[in-house]
């Protein structure tokens, strides 16, 4: 029975939610309604109904509250209303009663009563007792223990029950099937020499409760009824039939021969697997099986699982409340069948025989004989019935009853069958005459050759195999990428040589044939060959170089060519280019640049591909510049230039001229074809500088060549020649006062820059030196070279508001020029101007400023209360804001606001100022009423307030008391006080989710009038630490719980989540290194570890830090700190164990702002298991993402913080049961199974393998499969502790997968043993390579040593060099041998003594060894693991086994990956090194080719910029080869020279994002552009105070739902700054984005936002809805950063790793032994069934928020996916049902919460004319509970009004209450809703 505090848990969220209009608390003349009248209608539902009173009056107000405490419930009814339903109450709990009448805004007196459900029934009963049958009064109780049927029959039975324990039962649904069995074993005479019950209880695996033979007593067997354990998981009946028929129905297991059989099945939905065979075996087996179903179970399915006839085996009910229904008949039935079957035992006993001396003959590969020896008596016929013992379907031969052999057809090759012969009787069948024989293997081909070996083809012969129908060959290529490329082609029985075409050059091929016997195939022959390479071209030569040519020969590859591919590039690497040309041997290169060094590669291009590239290097020529420049022909104005050209692509020339003494320098362009110019225009008598150079159609430039030339002083002409000098080696002259800088002018101030600007007045000016200090000298002269056709520099950075002497200095080639000098003065850091405060409210104030005068990068605002204490908070703005709006404000209070200017180099002074809020609170408090247990507070109402939180607290004892009142309501009354006692009384003035200081006044009650004599003071106990929760008591894990500490969870809920953690931590049992250690990390935009795995070791240290956890607040980044548990916590130093269970629990409340998917996936691939408990606006999909797999069992959510309590026992159960050390909990393949990865502990995964000595990663049985090679004396050992702490379990599955190598020693080693401390072996497994034999030894349970050796061909089958698959199946009394999932073999063994802990662990350790240096054999293993269950090897497929793999029914090989997938293949054999190539043309980051070999060094080069940092690589693989003899030590050399630029391969898929740059400087300002997409949300605000819904207005229209907004881009990450003043810029950014974009709601600014939605993307389970918060304001975007300087080419990366190749491919490992290719395809299974899902639980409805604007139509979205409700989980949901007959269709149901707190005094709860505890009418007895609807501990207590003519309907959706302060959790599925007017939509 539910104890009291259990069913008021259940309805700790039933809140009052109805429709009402709000009633102003005015007393007026309103006659009160009379005649108040109590009935009970149900267990948990009274009908209250009242005389009308006369007079006018709209309605009526009913209040109902708990009198032991708790909120007071309001309900408006309507004025024809005398009747109500109040549902959900307690029976043993009183209520106290008020009915007020109101007519507008008077009400009447109320009238009042006092009602308990126990005491109306005591009073009924009472009454009814004198004129009913006392018998027919307790009709509908329950049964006394007495008048149960029982069982008097001697007959005697086995009596197995099998229960459904999977998820959809429940916790709660499966104690009412415990209390079911309790009766059902009650029925019965139980001992060990009478009936006996067995039990055993199935989800997705069945296990053993207990057998037959486990208890001889009833109550024995009752005590483990009802501790019956809750399992959990799918629902696979099928299996757990076949279960209970091998291991539950055996002698021992405690059946007995002879005696009466039945099996019991419970179960409450249709299975996931087929049944009837399994049924059916049941039944041949002579067991009588009843169907007992409940809820969703399928009555067809029952009826094929139970016996014939249904009508007295088959049963089913709606739920699990109506068990006890057929308790009675169903003992009566299976009592009966026992008495009959015990006489049809009995006789058919007596002429029974069974078969003998069963032999086999004849074996082929498919078939044998079975003969026998004939039965006694008279045999009808003999049913011969056989099925392979690796699972399959049985079938049968029938012959007559004078036979006694028969042929077994058309089997399997290589197959063990179970055979087993009944004799049939006229009226029954003997036991079954079993045995097993295996059929022979196939014949397959051999001689395998590969031949003729082209680039594209190759042929394959083989010999023959007598008897095959045909032949299959596979073959594929083993390159990475191509090994899914597998062909296949079947030849007739005929052909045995083939040629295989098609092929690609230079690629090794496994070629694979079969023998085909029908569909059957023999084993595999397999070969490998690589085909030959394309040719490439030879002898390359260059030719004709020039500047900008150059020509290339070479001699032709092959015949076959199509043409030629040329790729060239500069050796620098700054330009590629590439060109194809036909079938030529010549080509010409264009169109260089001169003086570059070129590489080029030249490849043949065939139809198969390209080949090898042969490459080769150049280097062009200077430009030509012209030659003999001469000046002639000279005269007083004008002479003549003319030269020589030296190419014939030259486009012009460019002619200049200046005179020496200064002057304007002169330019003309000349036609290329020219080679003279007369140059006119000249001045008498002056020299001049001629320069010219050569302009070629390629833009290249020639050098500069110059001629000194002078105009004559008079009319006659004398000839001048000068000679050429180069404009680079000009001999010095002497400069004549040359100024080359006119207009120096300084502009463009700034506070930290200048703009220098000038004119160039001299051409031949080759750099310009700018040089500038400050005007005091105080800082040292910096210079800055600018080129000489520069005229404009910006100097920066400089001081603010300093003068600075600018000079500049032109620099010829021959000296400097004359320097030019300006002042110029920097810009003051200007503060802002004229601070301005307004739109005070509350909670908040705008302030603004005038922006200075120079141009600023932003403001910074700084605020402080004055007078009370509190951090200065900051917040940064744009340099285009001057308003701001500060948020989160403490009402009435004062200020302080600086505002600074923000510039490069600083801050200006700050405009200072002083805001205040307005006050939000009560006046004028004040008590009255004061009594021993009672005092009432009154206040004069605040004319804003929407509620009041009024707090009373004791100051001598710290108790609180705490009630939420509307905003019109003046005054309270607390009762239940202490007398004498001081307390303190708060109110809080609320506005929406505003709340205001409390306003307290102090007040004492009266005293007792005598005071009882003291006693003494005892001190308070010490604090008790919670005790172990019984199934944590073997739990011993490494457990970290990553807590959200965002500021969207708030000081309260953040203790609430403390005092979670402390109940689940408390719960553990031994804390420290040999239990379970705990670890804290608490996150928000950076993670912080609490505390570490190994910092507290006793379980009091422990809860103790729990509560010193301090609250962090920021954002949430769920994904870093995952990361960050995984880097900081899960380490040696931080003390985390190996071989111990490594858990991880994350709490949140909300989205994560980062990654959580790749991080979680990872580390659950790495063994971590995750549990994810999501609060409030968590996202379901994202905690499904970061949960273990099976989402039902590691996924939470729950509605608000108050509700952690409700899945505080499941979580704790799962996590202690995850954390089983015995046996804990792993993920494989996908899949949750207990027991352990011995790989993964052994460190033989990828990422882990290289460290262990002596170890490589190879290909396994197939090339995505990586297996380890255990090379000799590695000796592999692990400590025993680490892996198994608590020893082995008693039934468990040891299963390998490994191969034996030629060089295994043929002597015994142990593939893998326990050693004790003295090295002296414990349990093992020992392989003998020289006898053949497999052999396992343990220590039974008395300490004797024992050992079982099993051998003969199976057995010999795993020394052949092939891979193998072994399962050890260890149980408490057998050893059983399966290989390849068959059985080979079964021996009895005693049960298991425990191990040692204080050993290790070794694989492949010889047995002769002995001590510490012990010897290993050599081995391939590819997988190990040990499952703590026995029936694990008969459902393994064998899927990794090539010659046994069925695609149909085994998943899919993993496919090849690409570098941007997480997993790697194992590493493939290294390819020849490749030439150097040319570079390619740029491209997407590739993988990185192979290393070419070293080339010559070359000249040390100048050293570049530094580069981006480049994307991170893929992480490759590493294999480990054999270890080779150490060589001498040789001398360090020289470095060597840098190879030629290598050629380019393909380009390859885009890299990973780089690291985020670093914030640059700030762009000027551009115009501004469209509206952008909304940004990404911003920091939330600090968490505001709860305030309680105040009155709202008639229900608005729904507006159509608006259009998705886009995703915003990620911003950059900004400068570091203190965290207050992050939280502050990126509040304000979205206040001022809120201010650009909707300015037209300026008056939206001073209201309250209204609720926020949150939006998951799948459908998650239902929540209640939290209080809404405000918005953070929106803030300014940020400016764009300047683009860096791009670096130079980084190195080449060294060469990836090669991956896992696609999905097919069965190439072997390359060494000594025969490779398992992919078998044939099998045959097609058995359709799947689906079935439908159990529907998901109903969501709550949020409360209704303010009308929203109305949106544009979205387009409809995709249904979502059905959801999926635990019915355990439901408990505290309110289901929408049990609420009464459908005769109450007119009361609409309220929900009445418990535990809400408000009492009166119970002196004014009655008046004259009302009579409590009366009850009127008869007490109907109707059934209460719809088949729809829970059961009834979940139906929450609600009110119905009940109409006086109209019967009472119920309506089971109720509308929203505006007096409620929170939502009640209602599902939102329910039939309908309430709407204002108390009728449903429909109506």
């Amino acid at each position: 029975m539910l104890c009291r505090h259990e069913i008021q848990s259940c309805f700790l969220l039933a809140f009052l939610a109805v429709t009402a209009v709000f009633i102003s608390d005015v007393q007026g003349q309103v006659s009160p309604p009379t005649r108040l009248r109590y009935n009970v209608v149900s267990p948990d539902s009274v009908q209250i109904s009242w005389k009308a009173p006369k007079g006018q009056f709209t309605g009526y107000k009913l209040l109902v509250t708990p009198s032991s405490g708790g909120k007071t419930n309001q309900l408006i009814l309507q004025n024809t209303a005398t009747k109500a339903i109040i549902q959900g109450l307690i029976p043993d709990q009183n209520y106290a009663l008020q009915i007020i009448a109101f007519n507008e805004d008077k009400e009447s007196k109320p009238a009042q009563g006092q009602f308990r459900i126990k005491d109306i029934e005591r009073r009924k009963d009472t009454n009814k007792s004198k004129v009913k049958d006392p018998e027919k009064t307790n009709a509908s109780k329950p049964a006394p223990e007495g008048s149960l049927f029982t069982c008097k029959t001697p007959a005697i039975a086995d009596i197995v029950i099998l229960v459904d324990g999977s998820w959809s039962i429940g916790r709660f649904n499966f104690r009412l099937v415990r209390l079911f069995l309790e009766n059902l074993v009650s029925a019965f005479n139980v001992g060990s020499e009478k009936t006996r019950v067995g039990l055993a209880q199935y989800s997705g695996d069945p296990r053993i409760e207990w057998h037959l033979n486990a208890y001889g007593t009833k109550d024995a067997v009752l005590d483990a009824v009802r501790n019956l354990p809750y399992k959990g998981g799918n629902t696979l009946t099928g299996l757990a039939l076949t279960y209970i028929l091998e291991n539950s129905f055996k002698p021992e297991a405690g059946a007995r021969p002879g005696v009466s059989k039945i099996g019991i099945l419970i179960t409450d939905g249709k299975s996931q697997d087929d049944v009837i065979p399994p049924a059916k075996n049941l039944r041949d087996a002579g067991i009588e099986l009843f169907a007992i179903g409940v809820k969703n179970a399928d009555i067809n399915e029952l009826k094929e699982i139970a016996s014939e006839p249904d009508s007295t085996h088959v049963y089913n009910v709606a739920d699990f409340n109506f068990m006890h229904t057929i308790v009675e008949g169903l003992t009566r039935t299976v009592c009966s069948r026992v008495e009959e079957q015990e006489k049809e035992i009995k006789g058919a006993i007596a002429s029974l025989g069974t078969p003998s001396d069963l032999v086999t003959s004849e074996v082929t590969a498919r078939g044998f004989r079975v003969s026998w020896t004939h039965a006694p008596g008279k045999v009808e016929k003999y049913r011969v019935v056989y099925y392979p013992t690796r699972g399959g379907q049985p079938e049968e031969v029938v012959v007559d009853g004078s036979v006694s052999t028969a042929v077994l057809k058309n089997l399997m090759s290589l197959t063990e069958y179970q055979i087993a012969v009944f004799a049939i009787y006229p009226n029954a069948a003997s036991e079954g005459l079993r045995g097993t024989e295996t059929t022979l293997a196939l014949p397959m081909a051999s001689d395998l050759q590969l031949y003729d070996v082209s680039q594209s083809s190759m042929r394959v012969r083989w010999s023959g195999v007598p008897g095959a129908t045909g032949y299959m060959i596979l073959y594929a290529p083993l390159t990475e990428g191509l090994a899914a490329d597998e062909k296949e082609i079947k030849i007739g029985e005929t052909s045995t040589d083939l040629e295989l075409d098609g092929l690609l050059p230079n690629t090794e091929y496994t070629v694979t044939v079969y023998a085909m016997f029908g569909e059957e195939a023999s084993d595999p022959l397999t070969g490998q060959e690589t085909t030959l390479p394309l040719s490439p071209p030879a002898n390359l030569k260059f030719s004709d170089v020039g500047h900008n040519s150059a020509k290339l020969s070479w001699d032709p590859a092959s015949k076959n060519v199509n043409g030629y591919r040329i790729m060239y590039v500069k050796t620098d690497g700054t330009e590629t280019n590439e060109v194809e040309v036909g079938r030529v041997s010549t080509h010409t290169l264009k169109s260089l640049a001169p003086l570059t060094e070129y590489t080029a590669a030249i490849f043949s291009l065939y139809d198969e591909g390209q080949s090898e590239p042969l490459t080769g290097s150049f280097t062009t020529k200077r430009v030509p510049a012209p030659q003999h420049l001469e000046i002639d022909e000279v005269s007083t104005e004008s002479f003549r230039v003319s030269w020589k050209p030296t190419s014939s692509d030259i486009a012009f020339y460019r002619l200049a001229w200046i005179p020496l003494d200064g002057g304007e320098s002169e330019e003309v362009v000349i036609n290329g074809d020219a080679d003279s110019h007369v140059i006119e225009g000249l001045l008498p008598d002056t020299e001049y500088e001629v320069s010219l150079l050569a302009v070629f159609d390629d833009e290249s430039e020639s050098e500069v060549v110059a001629i000194l030339g002078a105009t004559t002083a008079s009319a006659t002409t004398a000839p001048s020649r000068v000679s050429t000098t180069s404009a680079t080696t000009s001999e010095p002259t002497t400069a004549v006062f040359r100024t080359g800088v006119r207009n120096l002018v300084i502009d463009d101030e700034t506070t930290s820059s200048l703009r220098v600007t000038w004119d160039i007045s001299d051409h031949s000016v080759q750099q310009f030196r700018v040089t500038y200090l400050t005007a005091e000298g105080d800082r040292a002269e910096e210079a800055v070279m600018v080129p000489g056709r520069q005229n404009t520099l910006l100097l920066h950075p400089l001081l603010p508001d300093t003068e600075y002497k600018v000079t500049i200095t032109p620099i010829y080639s021959d000296g400097e020029g004359v320097s030019v000098s300006a002042p110029g003065k920097t810009l003051p850091l200007s503060a802002p101007r004229n601070l301005r405060v307004s739109d005070e409210w509350y909670n908040r104030l705008r302030i603004s400023w005038d922006a200075p005068p120079s141009a600023t990068m932003g403001y910074r605002v700084v605020y402080k209360p004055v007078n009370t204490p509190g951090p200065a908070l900051e917040t940064f703005v744009g340099d285009d804001i001057n308003t701001i709006l500060i948020l989160n404000l403490f009402s009435g209070t004062e200020y302080s606001v600086k505002v600074f200017a923000s510039y490069s180099t600083g801050f200006s002074d700050a405009l200072t100022g002083v805001a205040k809020t307005l006050y939000l609170g009560v006046t004028n408090l004040d008590s009255y009423q004061v009594r021993m247990t009672s005092l009432c507070a009154q206040w004069q109402l605040h004319r804003h307030a929407t509620a009041y939180r009024v707090v009373i607290e004791s100051l001598e004892d710290g108790k609180k008391q705490e009630v939420n009142l509307g905003g019109g309501t003046p005054r309270h009354c607390f009762f239940e006080l202490l007398p004498g006692t001081k307390y303190k009384i708060s109110v809080h003035t609320q506005l929406q989710e505003l709340e205001g200081p409390a306003v307290s006044i102090m007040e004492t009650t009266l005293p007792l009038p005598t005071q009882p004599p003291t006693t003494p003071s005892t001190p308070p106990p010490p604090p008790t630490i919670p005790p172990a929760k019984e199934v944590c008591k073997a739990a011993k894990a490494d457990l970290a719980f990553l807590v959200d500490g965002s500021w969207s969870i708030g000081d309260d809920n953040f203790n609430k989540i403390i005092n979670f953690l402390y109940s689940t931590v408390g719960a553990l049992d031994k804390i420290g290194p040999d239990g379970t250690q705990v670890a804290i990390i608490q996150f928000s935009d950076d993670p912080r570890t609490e505390f570490k795995l190994n910092a507290y070791k006793t379980k009091e240290t422990l809860l103790e830090a729990i509560q010193q956890i301090a609250y962090k607040g920021g954002n949430t980044k769920t994904g870093k700190a995952i990361k960050h548990a995984r880097e900081m916590l899960f380490t040696g130093e931080a003390g985390m164990r190996r071989g111990i269970p490594k858990v991880l629990v994350v709490i949140t409340d909300g989205r994560s702002q980062d990654d959580v998917n790749k991080v979680s996936r990872e580390m659950q691939l790495d063994g971590f298991t995750f549990f994810a408990i999501g609060v409030a606006d968590a996202d379901y999909s994202e905690l499904v993402s970061i949960g273990s797999k099976p989402s039902e069992r590691h996924v939470f959510f729950v509605d608000d913080f108050d509700a952690f309590t409700k899945i505080e026992d499941e979580l704790i159960t799962f996590v202690c049961e995850t954390a089983s050390a015995t046996c804990p909990l792993v993920v494989k393949d996908g899949n949750n199974f207990a027991g352990f990865k011995m790989m993964e502990m052994f460190g033989l995964v990828e990422k882990e393998f290289s460290a262990v000595e002596g170890v490589s990663m190879e290909p396994g049985t197939f090339n995505v499969f990586p297996c380890y090679r255990l090379h000799k004396d590695a000796l592999v050992s692990q400590p025993t502790k680490y892996l198994h702490p608590e020893g082995l379990p008693s039934d468990y599955t040891i299963t390998f997968l490994f191969r034996i190598l030629p060089d295994t020693p043929q002597e015994p080693f142990a593939l893998w043993e326990i050693l004790n401390e003295a090295y002296e072996p414990l349990v093992g497994v020992i392989l003998d390579n020289g006898g053949k034999t497999l052999t396992f030894f343990n220590y039974d349970y008395k300490g004797d040593f024992q050992t079982v050796t099993f051998e003969g061909p199976e057995i010999r089958k795993i020394f052949y060099g092939s891979f193998h698959k072994l399962h050890v199946v260890i149980s408490k009394t057998t050893a059983k041998i399966i290989i390849d999932c068959k059985e080979v073999g079964e021996k009895t063994i005693n049960a298991a003594g425990n191990i040692s802990s204080d050993g290790i662990e070794v694989l492949g350790r010889m047995v002769r060894s002995r001590g510490p240096r012990d010897n290993s054999a050599p081995l391939q293993l590819q997988m190990f693991d040990i499952i703590c269950a026995t029936s694990w090897a008969n459902r393994d497929k064998c899927c990794e086994l090539p010659g046994l793999r069925d695609e149909e029914n085994c998943p899919a090989l993993p496919h090849s990956c690409s570098c941007s997938e997480a997993n790697k293949g194992p590493l493939g054999p290294p390819g020849p090194p490749g030439g150097p190539g040319v570079r390619g043309a740029k491209g997407h980051r590739g993988d990185p080719g192979p290393k070419g070999p070293d080339g010559p060094r070359g000249e040390i080069g100048v050293p570049g910029p530094q580069g981006p940092p480049g994307p991170q690589g893929p992480s490759g693989l590493s294999i480990q080869g054999l270890p080779g003899p150490p060589g001498e030590k040789g001398e360090k050399g020289d470095l060597g020279f840098p190879g030629l630029q290598g050629v380019p391969g393909a380009s390859g898929s885009p890299g990973r994002d780089g690291a985020q740059g670093q914030r640059g400087f700030p762009g000027k300002d551009g115009p501004t552009g469209p509206q952008g997409p909304p940004g990404p949300m911003g920091i939330p605000g600090a968490p505001g105070v709860p305030g309680a819904t105040g009155s709202q207005g008639p229900q608005g229209d729904v507006g159509a739902p608006g259009p998705p907004g886009a995703k915003g881009e990620r911003g950059e990450r900004g400068d570091l700054q203190s965290q207050a003043m992050v939280r502050a810029v990126a509040r304000q950014v979205c206040e001022q984005l809120i201010q650009g974009h909707m300015a037209r709601y300026n008056s939206i600014l001073n209201q309250i936002p209204s609720q926020s939605v949150s939006t998951r993307t799948i459908a998650g389970p239902p929540g209640e809805p939290g209080r809404p918060g405000a918005p953070g304001p929106q803030g300014e975007q940020g400016s764009p950063g300047m683009q860096g300087f791009p670096g130079s080419p980084g190195q080449p990366g060294r060469p990836g790793e090669r991956g896992l190749p696609g999905e097919k491919g069965e190439k072997g490992n390359p060494g000594v032994g025969t490779q398992g290719p992919r078998g044939p395809p099998g045959s097609t299974g058995p359709p799947g069934e689906s079935r439908t899902g159990s529907p998901g639980p109903p969501g709550s409805p949020g409360p209704r928020g303010p009308a929203g604007h109305t949106g544009s139509p979205g387009s409809q979205g995709p249904a979502g996916p059905p959801g999926y409700c635990d019915p355990s989980s439901c408990a505290g949901y309110g289901m929408g049902g049990g609420y009464g007959e459908p005769t109450d269709q007119d009361i609409p149901v309220v929900q009445l919460p418990h535990n809400s707190y408000q009492i009166y005094d119970p002196e004014d709860l009655y008046d004259g004319e009302q009579q409590p505890y009366v009850v009127h009418g008869s007490y109907p007895l109707p059934s209460p509970y719809s088949q729809s609807y829970p059961s009834p501990h979940l139906a929450q207590p609600e009110f119905t009004p009940v109409q006086e003519e109209m019967e009472a309907v119920e309506l089971r959706s109720p509308g929203i209450s505006r007096f409620a302060r929170r939502m009640a959790k209602r599902s939102a599925q329910s039939p309908g809703r309430t709407k204002a007017n108390g009728k449903s939509p429909s109506q």
